[in-house]
């Protein structure tokens, strides 16, 4: 018997129907979308084999919402990006900056949306507060983006041939700049610790 705290499993049949085996229920795709707005766990095996097919059938779900009117999220310039990086050396990379930056945005949503409901009605100057959680995930994502371009040199450590080598930095600066930011650095490791455990396990 599965502990309370344990995802709940779906099962995926050949004829493409889905068993959720908490409640004993046939499920559609609008279900499970569902079951995640409401922060619920779950994992979607192959009836047959087993196998967790979670991300394939997430991404059903996806194509699914952008495809019904005046629902899509996805701007086309951003999917014409993610799509280009698909067999680039930078897919490694390129989920734990996306995680990262939603994480930003989901610790900040709750506030913006109390702000937006209090806001309503009010004078321009209590709409003006509404920026501070806007603010404040631009920050986080210009970390982020920080983050992901360091990554990047360690991956092009050399400059594109006919290209000026940049100018070294003087070495105070770079030692004050890594005692200010030790957690970034640490990030950074760990990020590259988790990408080389994913080469490993592909070579």
């Amino acid at each position: 018997m599965a502990a309370k705290d344990d995802p709940i499993i779906i099962k995926k049949y050949a004829n493409r129907r889905l068993y959720n085996t908490g409640t004993s229920t046939y499920v559609t795709l609008e279900d499970l979308a569902e079951m995640v707005k409401k922060g619920e766990e779950f994992t979607v095996q192959d009836a047959k084999t087993g196998d967790d097919i979670t991300h394939p059938v997430l991404t059903q779900i996806i194509f699914e919402l952008e495809n019904k009117d005046g629902q899509n999220m996805l701007p086309i310039p951003f999917l014409r990006q993610l799509i280009a990086y698909y067999g680039d050396q930078m897919q490694m990379i390129v989920p734990s900056f996306l995680e990262q930056s939603m994480l930003a945005f989901s610790k900040e949503q709750e506030r913006f949306r109390e702000q937006m409901k209090g806001a309503i009605g009010k004078s321009p100057l209590d709409m003006m507060k509404i920026t501070t959680p806007i603010k404040a995930l631009e920050e986080q994502t210009r970390r982020n983006m920080e983050m992901f371009q360091n990554a990047m040199r360690l991956f092009t450590p050399f400059p594109p041939a006919g290209t000026a080598p940049a100018a070294a930095p003087s070495p105070e600066p770079a030692r004050k700049e890594t005692s200010e930011k030790p957690d970034d650095l640490q990030e950074l490791k760990d990020q590259i610790a988790a990408m080389q455990r994913k080469l490993d396990t592909m070579s």
